[in-house]
């Protein structure tokens, strides 16, 4: 019912105030998040409650400052919001804590952030249009907003426009039924000064709207506009992208974000914890650090779990706790001795194919899944960097990689065979080792 990237946006920073006598309240960090919510969100809010609870439940707010909101009902006329008066002509989706100043950086990310910071400060003059590509959770989403809201408090006579894939594609669906709605939608993206377009993959394979972004990407680029755009993978590794819009993506400048070092990783955890106000012991921070290496969310989503425990339960937040909550959403935690060539070896006997197709750039779905598979294990059970691991199969990109264990980690969780064939897998492979 909520898109994951609206319930990061929208709904995590919001805390749990208090839930008794059949009301909820909940604290967010403004007025325009009350808003947003309370027109977006309460109804699946609401209906979630009821079904948990099983009887209506009152919604209210507490702004960050403390002073309670006034109680939103389950009224459509207490449910409508207030009206909003737009910073400039520029969107407001740009998410208040996504700032530069609250961005990590570290060896893996300081080339984007840079970039980023040079754009927000002097937009279409240098780095025009800027590609940003790296795996799920490492920041890319953070830079864009950090772009949208410095301009936003710096350069109010600019248009700046934020938008997912998601929702472009949404709104240009809609233009399709209606002239107007089709105007509208090409006037509102080629009339911005500066455009930011996260997760362009999404637009693979739909020709339709790579039609429309080219015309865009033209029409903005021609008048000197910012074009910013993000991806999980290069440019050149999105299927079925037009030639003429992988090129335009890196006739700019490229920036890649890679997963962050273990420093990195520590420094983000502790910016998470202080921002909490939670006193985090070093071990904890390093335990986190050392066990989740991949994606910034899935740190901080850690984090959360152990001080939500703590919280509850009333225990000390200390190695012995955060080892029992990880342990249940980490797979893996003993020796990797698994070499890449075994794993390759007994993926493909068990798939039926050779492991020479397993390194091709071949696309069918009988050699894809196999080789994320193995991919995936390569990841899990040795210690070889992601770059390291690309270059065995094939000399393909880390991102290829890091997107294939993401890709399959999600997948095990729904597709009850893949998962069992993974599961054989792993314990023929340990039992080797």
């Amino acid at each position: 019912k909520i898109t994951k990237q609206s319930f990061e946006n929208w709904l995590r920073p919001t805390k749990l105030v208090s839930f008794d006598d059949n009301e909820i309240v909940i604290e967010v960090p403004n007025r325009h998040f009350v808003e947003w919510i309370t027109k977006n969100y309460l109804a699946v809010i609401q209906d979630t409650l009821k079904r948990i609870h099983s009887e209506e439940v009152a919604v209210s707010f507490i702004v960050g400052d403390g002073d309670k909101d006034e109680m939103v009902k389950e009224t459509p006329a207490a449910a409508e919001p207030a009206k909003i008066t737009p910073r400039g002509e520029s969107s407001r989706n740009f998410h208040p804590k996504y700032t530069f100043d609250k961005f990590i950086v570290g060896e893996n990310n300081k080339f984007a952030h840079a970039v980023c910071l040079a754009v927000s400060k002097d937009p279409a003059q240098t780095y025009n249009p800027l590609f940003i590509f790296g795996g799920v959770g490492l920041g890319k989403t953070h830079l864009m907003h950090a772009i949208g809201n410095h301009l936003q408090d710096n350069r109010k006579e600019l248009k700046v426009i934020y938008v997912s894939s998601e929702q472009y594609t949404n709104e240009f669906i809609e233009g399709i039924h209606s002239s107007i709605k089709m105007n509208q939608f090409k006037n509102k993206y080629r009339n911005a000064d500066v455009l930011l377009v996260d997760d362009i993959q999404f637009l693979a394979e739909k020709y339709g709207l790579q039609e429309a972004f080219f015309h865009t990407f033209n029409s903005l680029y021609e008048k000197h506009k910012q074009i910013v755009i993000s991806s999980d993978r290069p440019a050149r590794e999105i299927p079925s992208l037009e030639d003429r819009l992988r090129s335009r993506f890196e006739m700019g400048l490229i920036a890649d974000i890679q997963p962050p070092n273990f420093e990195t990783r520590v420094a983000i955890i502790r910016k998470k914890a202080d921002e909490m106000n939670v006193a985090l012991p070093s071990e904890v921070a390093f335990y986190i650090a050392e066990k989740i290496k991949d994606n910034v969310r899935e740190l901080e989503g850690a984090l959360n779990r152990i001080i939500a425990y703590s919280s509850i339960t009333g225990k000390t937040i200390d190695r012995p706790l955060a080892e029992e909550i990880l342990r249940k959403i980490l797979i893996f935690d003993g020796p990797k001795t698994v070499s890449v060539d075994e794993i390759q070896t007994k993926v493909a006997d068990y798939f039926k194919i050779s492991i020479s197709d397993m390194k091709k750039k071949r696309k069918t779905k009988d050699i894809v899944v196999p080789r994320m598979v193995a991919m995936y294990l390569s990841r899990e059970l040795t210690s070889l960097s992601l770059p390291l691991i690309g270059k065995m199969f094939g000399g393909r990109d880390h991102t290829t990689v890091l997107h294939a264990c993401r890709e399959i980690k999600e997948q095990i969780t729904k597709d009850e065979a893949l998962n069992s064939s993974v599961s054989v897998l792993i314990k023929e492979l340990q039992k080797r080792n």
